[in-house]
């Protein structure tokens, strides 16, 4: 699970800068979707917490 978040993080990280910002606000939230499915956990939900990420 961490070698596929760290994935996600490296391909967000190179599509920032090529990426319109509603195309990387796109991948981002389908990246979080994804995150959540495997986990079971609302990865956005989670993230958004005042003392987290």
């Amino acid at each position: 699970m961490l070698a596929a978040a760290e994935a996600f993080g490296e391909e967000l990280a190179d599509s920032q800068s090529d990426a319109a910002p509603t195309e990387f606000e796109t991948m981002l939230l389908e990246y979080n979707d994804a995150i959540s499915e495997a986990t079971g956990l609302e990865y956005g939900s989670v993230c958004d917490a005042d003392d987290c990420c």
